[in-house]
C-alpha cells in the first residue's frame, strides 16, 4: 500500500493532465507531460518518470486512480 504522503491530486482536460499545484515548485495550474490514456498503463503496472515542466522535480509514478498520482517519494510534507 502506497502511504498518502506519496499521493498528489490530479485533474484532466480532453486529453491533458494537469495538477493544481506541483509539489515541488508550488506553482499553479501545471500541464504535466503526461497523456490521459497513459494514466491507463500506468494503472495496469507501468511505471512513468514524471518530470514536473516547471521546475524539473521529479518521481517515477508507480500507479493511479480516478483522483490520485500515486508515487515512489514523499511529495506530501
Amino acid at each position: 500500500m502506497i502511504p498518502f504522503s506519496h499521493t498528489w491530486p490530479y485533474e484532466t482536460s480532453g486529453d491533458d493532465v494537469y495538477v493544481s499545484e506541483c509539489p515541488f515548485c508550488r506553482a499553479n495550474h501545471v500541464i504535466l507531460p503526461l497523456r490521459k490514456r497513459e494514466l491507463k498503463e500506468i494503472h495496469e503496472g507501468k511505471k512513468k518518470l514524471l518530470v514536473f515542466p516547471c521546475c524539473h522535480g521529479s518521481a517515477t509514478i508507480v500507479d493511479t486512480d480516478a483522483d490520485y498520482l500515486l508515487a515512489n517519494r514523499r511529495l506530501r510534507k
